[in-house]
């Protein structure tokens, strides 16, 4: 291993310890970074912002959390609040329990406080016969409709919800790449390189993919690049890389995703020794990447380049599916066209040039357990030098090969997964899809209530104190793309890639990292702090709030250098030293 490289990955792990760490990682600045603004600076947005109750009071993170604040100053409204928990908790509840927390949260809805409640479960159980799902879905329906109504008006008119626009207003502050710290490159993509960053006012890692504006000019890229960025706005889940921002520097356009520490499949199939994964391993990622597919198909999402090299680890040993570049909004009730994917891995019908929906993806997870099974892909051995012309003939015409490291489980969910004719092909018959493919036997040991709710212990953890990806010298540079010019008329696509914060990854970044906790103080005794007294007169404008706040200090300033020098905390993590350069920063 090269100086390069090991110098690298020592700033980059003691940038991810620390921001691992209760605190750690924060700039000394953070709590400027993220300073709230008078609640009187807030007047626009509280005149604009839709005041809808799901979307401010269950989906949005850091306005779930304060709508509970809000509840817990009256019993009766933190009643319903622990028994919507309740219901949450017991859904997820190991079959082994199910049925001893069933009788459990039945008893506290026949004995509750409300009149509604104890009404609800006497007109569930009137048959005699309660059925569980059918009475949650009724009772989760009913209690968000009763918060939705005289509590929801109140809370509008509290302190907390004052306070829930201060933190809206910092979220929808501009994004630059001030607001991170960069370190070592990861990989690359098609427009340019993907590197570890880390936020400077929360100290969570992230990973930043760099979209070089020459670059995705002269390949005509715009609209790929937009569609990839509006599919991961759409999509939550957490099978999938999430957006958390995107802002622009001189050259590049900036997608601030989730940082993936444990590398990519393809590098565990390949580089990990010359062992096979074993059937828990190959079980436990098809079943996480089933899962994700399943919540882009329900977002009318077909993902089109499912392959190891897409799939990553985290440090905790769970998948995400990545790089929604190819990925395409099917039309309501409509087919797509287009040769679109990575050869080996692209269904019979994308080679035919025929329409297709969500079909190819069955097809791509069937060659993904058929890989991570057989230690190469399906139609071709690892490495093997092959035309497309040839490799497209295999998968039109040729029938893979099973050997002995196929059981029949295995064998059979990959048979049915690789049908060439999709109306054959496992999860493609009408009203099928996930749900048909989780009850297939090669999943029998995955509980997918539990899966998807993060609950099962993933079979492999990565070494925290490894690199999973290549040296940096290894992994190619760019060449400069010449003979392009960015003018005008490209502003106009910049400035819609460029909308900084994305609403749940930001609010849930702000929880895990405890900066709500922290900055989410009021006065003493349920009262109002200063910053929310709406009797003071505030000479600022919000755009004074905006660019007083945004104002974080170059790393390129002599007092910083010195200081990063002579002066650096025992707790602060290494930041690379930086230099401006046309191409951005880059390491001195």
């Amino acid at each position: 291993m090269e100086i390069e490289t090991m110098a690298a990955n020592c700033a980059l792990l003691k940038a991810r310890d620390a921001g691992n760490a209760y605190r750690k990682g924060r700039s000394r600045k953070w709590k400027e970074i993220l300073h709230f603004p008078h609640i009187n600076q807030c007047k626009e947005l509280e005149n604009s912002i839709e005041r809808d109750y799901y979307s401010l009071c269950v989906n949005q993170p850091i306005g779930k959390q304060l709508f509970k604040l809000f509840c817990a100053t009256e019993p009766k409204l933190q009643h319903l609040i622990d028994l919507l928990e309740e219901m949450a908790k017991y859904e997820v509840t190991t079959d082994d329990l199910k049925k001893t927390s069933r009788d459990k949260l039945i008893n506290k809805f026949k004995t509750s406080q409300s009149s509604m409640v104890r009404e609800m479960v006497h007109k569930e159980m009137q048959n005699g016969n309660l059925n569980m799902e059918n009475f949650i879905s009724s009772c989760h329906s009913a209690l968000h409709e009763y918060l939705s109504g005289a509590p929801f008006s109140e809370y509008q008119n509290s302190m907390y919800f004052d306070r829930f626009l201060q933190w809206k207003m910092v979220e929808r502050r501009p994004v630059t790449q001030d607001n991170f710290r960069e370190y070592r490159i990861l990989g690359k993509g098609g427009f340019g390189e993907v590197c570890a960053c880390q936020s400077r006012a929360s100290g969570k890692m992230y990973a930043c993919k760099k979209l070089v504006k020459k670059r995705v000019k002269r390949q005509g890229g715009e609209k790929m690049v937009l569609k990839e960025k509006q599919i991961l706005e759409r999509v939550n889940s957490r099978f999938v890389v999430s957006l958390a921002y995107t802002y622009e520097t001189k050259d590049s356009l900036c997608l601030v995703l989730t940082v993936m520490d444990g590398g990519d499949l393809g590098f565990h199939i390949y580089k990990m020794g010359n062992q096979k994964l074993d059937k828990n391993r190959v079980q436990f990622y098809a079943a996480e990447v089933l899962c994700g597919l399943d919540h882009l198909h329900k977002h009318n999402v077909v993902y089109r380049d499912l392959k190891p090299e897409n799939i990553l680890l985290d440090y905790e040993g769970h998948i995400r599916i990545s790089d929604l570049g190819l990925a395409e909004i099917l039309p309501e009730n409509k087919l797509v066209k287009g040769r679109v994917g990575t050869a080996g891995y692209m269904a019979p019908e994308v080679v035919a040039g025929t329409s297709y929906g969500v079909s190819v993806d069955w097809w791509g997870l069937g060659c993904l357990i058929y890989e991570m099974t057989a230690k190469k892909p399906p139609f071709r051995n690892h490495k093997e030098q092959i035309s497309k012309k040839d490799l497209e003939q295999r998968i039109l015409e040729k029938v893979e090969l099973y050997d002995k490291m196929f059981d029949e489980e295995t064998q059979n969910i990959c048979q049915k997964l690789l049908a060439k004719n999709p109306k054959e092909r496992l999860g493609c018959r009408s009203g099928q899809g996930a749900e048909v493919i989780k009850s297939h036997q090669f999943f029998k040991n995955i509980n997918f209530t539990l899966l998807e709710a993060g609950m099962m212990q993933p079979p492999f953890i990565p070494d925290p104190r490894a690199i999973y990806c290549d040296d940096v010298s290894d992994i190619d540079q760019f060449a400069a793309v010449k003979g392009v010019t960015l003018d005008e008329a490209d502003e106009a696509f910049y400035a819609e890639f460029n909308t900084g914060s994305v609403t749940v990854p930001w609010q849930t970044e702000m929880i895990e990292t405890e900066c709500f906790k922290d900055l989410n103080v009021f006065g003493p005794h349920g009262t109002r702090s200063q910053d929310l007294d709406r009797s003071e007169q505030i000479q600022s404008t919000v755009s004074e709030f905006q660019s007083s706040s945004l104002k974080i200090q170059s790393p390129l300033s002599r007092s910083r250098l010195l200081g990063k020098i002579f002066r650096r905390a025992k707790d602060e993590p290494a930041e690379p030293i930086l230099s401006k350069s046309s191409a951005g920063y880059e390491k001195l």
